[in-house]
């Protein structure tokens, strides 16, 4: 074999092999691109955050409601000037007319139904047949109409639950205190809950005797609130207990707690 094949083989080994191990190379880093956080070693540390606010509306619902007979626009009618007068004297205390919602308005018929279990009759002709039962008629129409108010001042509450019975309301629902935007407070104990699973975190590695390598996810959660009620009973108080309600009864908001817990994933290195 002449030295210019012998140089041409030789060559095209050479070329061989670098092929095989950029090949081998590329499939590496490949596949070090595609592995998921899921497969690194890995620890989780887990931090609170709390966070005590104090409300800051008060929230209750009223309804009026109108009974009539069958003329539907004499009930109508009624139900309107009762809840607008309810609703004007709300204003009237300073409460915004964003803070008045209506949640409910309602209209339904009354009526007057017959015992279809009626017994067999016979006729003159001896055969026995079922009496006809007559058809339900309406004798009278009920409306009701609730809302939804947020009072800011909580010095006026007292004066706006019982004023609104004297303006016509048949109940007052349960009367809650609640932070009105919590996301800054959430904010604030995810933060605080943050630093603490990193100070957790830390202290995991330094103990297992690694490091603490770059976050691979995070988790959160957050327990519901529990907005504080103002014992009135879960069913609200009827117009004529309210009425017996001192307007000048000290109202205390009290405070609630928001809880953020988070959950921290790190690489160990």
């Amino acid at each position: 074999m002449n030295t210019n094949i012998k140089n041409a083989l030789a060559i095209a080994g050479i070329m061989g092999i670098l092929l095989v191990s950029f090949a081998a190379f590329s499939y590496a880093n490949s596949y070090d691109k595609s592995i998921q956080p899921s497969s690194f070693r890995s620890y989780t540390a887990t931090g609170e955050g709390r966070v005590t606010v104090q409300p800051d509306v008060a929230v209750f619902t009223f309804t009026i409601l109108s009974e009539g007979g069958k003329d539907l626009s004499v009930v109508q009618a009624d139900n309107a000037k009762k809840s607008s007068a309810a609703v004007d004297f709300v204003k009237s205390k300073g409460v915004d007319a964003k803070d008045i919602r209506t949640i409910t308005s309602d209209v339904q018929p009354r009526y007057e139904t017959y015992n279809c279990y009626l017994p067999v009759v016979s006729t003159d002709n001896g055969i026995s047949e079922t009496r006809r039962c007559p058809p339900p008629t309406i004798v009278g129409y009920t409306i009701t109409t609730s809302y939804e108010v947020k009072v800011r001042d909580f010095s006026k509450v007292g004066d706006i639950l019982s004023g609104v019975v004297d303006k016509g309301a048949n109940q007052v629902g349960q009367l809650t205190f609640k932070v009105d935007d919590p996301e800054k407070a959430k904010s604030d104990a995810r933060r605080l809950a943050i630093e603490q699973a990193k100070k957790k975190a830390d202290e995991i590695a330094k103990v297992g005797g690694f490091s603490r390598g770059r976050l691979l996810s995070i988790d959160e959660s957050i327990p519901y609130v529990n907005d504080r009620m103002y014992g009135m009973g879960g069913e609200g108080l009827s117009a004529k207990t309210m009425s017996a309600v001192p307007a000048t009864a000290p109202i205390e908001a009290g405070s609630t707690d928001i809880t953020v817990t988070v959950y921290l994933r790190y690489e160990i290195q």
